[in-house]
């Protein structure tokens, strides 16, 4: 299947996110929120991206609620508590998780299942503290192979099932 990196990523820390014990609500919003935060990494090492600046009195803006971090693949994702649930957040907003569930839908269509089964497959053969430690590496052995550099970006390719399949332990 020809797709791009972002929503593989997203699948993918959404399941290491179940397997770690958050729901799928939850797991979605910290899914997403670890590829956008890869991709502003990325995009800011291609110059595509800048680092937001602080105010002129070098502070941040208040916010009226509480931020806890949550640590999935290697990044800290803010988040914020919904009801009993904990969702990441986005431009000072709880990200939603049934718009993460279009987006997978729309970006892996009819392969969503066949992808998302095989995925908790690989998942499932670690034991959760292991997979924490590991779960990008296995990320990079099998996301999709796209063109180095700027020319890259945004850009499509091949996602494997039989790859993903065998980094299985």
């Amino acid at each position: 299947m020809e797709i791009n990196r972002a929503p593989v990523l997203t699948l993918w820390a959404t399941i290491v996110a179940q397997r770690k014990g958050y729901s799928e609500d939850e797991a979605l919003t910290l899914g997403k929120a670890v590829a956008g935060y890869t991709a502003q990494y990325k995009g800011r090492s291609l110059g595509i991206y800048t680092a937001k600046e602080k105010t002129e009195a070098g502070e941040e803006k208040t916010k009226d609620y509480e931020v806890e971090f949550v640590d999935l693949m290697g990044r800290q994702i803010p988040t914020i508590k919904v009801g009993s649930e904990v969702r990441s957040i986005s431009k000072d907003k709880a990200v939603d998780s049934d718009s993460v569930r279009r987006y997978l839908n729309i970006k892996f269509g009819e392969s969503l299942d066949q992808f998302t089964a095989t995925m908790e497959d690989l998942a499932s053969s670690y034991r959760p503290d292991e997979l924490g430690n590991i779960a990008f590496c296995l990320y990079e052995k099998f996301r999709p192979d796209i063109p180095q550099g700027k020319r890259g970006w945004g850009a499509k390719g091949e996602l494997s099932l039989q790859k993903i399949q065998s980094l299985k332990k």
